[in-house]
């Protein structure tokens, strides 16, 4: 399996990662560890998941596909034979997601620190090597939805800066190797 530099964080992924957003809606537990297990033993060790996992996302299911990945790890005991990326939610709206992601989630320092606690304890895990921001915390063109021309005027949200620092600090205690975006634009992050 060819191998790829991820960004300039020198952590080596493989070409192909093993996406599980349907791990607990649409496979069980046992089938999650089977595909763990093919994809380690034919050269993929990049795996992505999410504390909103499975979709479609749901209060019942919350976590569950980090839940499936964490008794996988417990069970392997080899952490260190791949490469696990995770991602904290973003603020949710009634015609997304109803407010159970810690209880009316953003991406303040506070939250971030919260959400990647969990996802740690829920994964068995000390270390994500990525964590990204699953979607802005802005308004903004993603998911299907397009046609965003300008910005609230009272739209509130995170500093840009705030949340890169919480992320630095999350490096520095070695709770994760890197942080990016997910479903985000050059632009949206250049903006904030």
């Amino acid at each position: 399996m060819e191998q790829r530099t991820l960004g300039k964080s020198g952590i080596q992924v493989s070409k192909i990662c093993l996406g599980t957003m349907t791990w607990g809606e649409q496979n069980s537990e046992a089938e999650a560890h089977e595909q763990l297990d093919f994809a380690l033993a034919n050269g993929v060790n990049f795996i992505d998941t999410a504390e909103m996992y499975p979709v479609p996302p749901s209060k019942e299911t919350y976590t569950t596909t980090e839940r499936y990945i964490g008794s996988w790890i417990k069970a392997r005991g080899k952490r260190d034979d791949f490469v696990l990326a995770s991602k904290i939610a973003g603020p949710t709206s009634a015609n997304r997601l109803d407010n159970y992601i810690r209880n009316g989630n953003d991406f303040s320092r506070a939250q971030i620190f919260e959400a990647c606690e969990a996802s740690l304890k829920r994964l068995n895990t000390d270390y994500l090597d990525l964590y990204q921001l699953h979607w802005p915390e802005r308004q903004g063109n993603f998911f299907g939805k397009l046609g965003l021309v300008q910005l609230a005027d009272n739209e509130q949200f995170t500093a840009f800066v705030e949340i890169v620092d919480a992320m630095g600090e999350l490096v520095k205690q070695g709770k994760i190797r890197a942080f990016g975006v997910s479903n985000e634009t050059p632009w949206g992050v250049c903006v904030i």
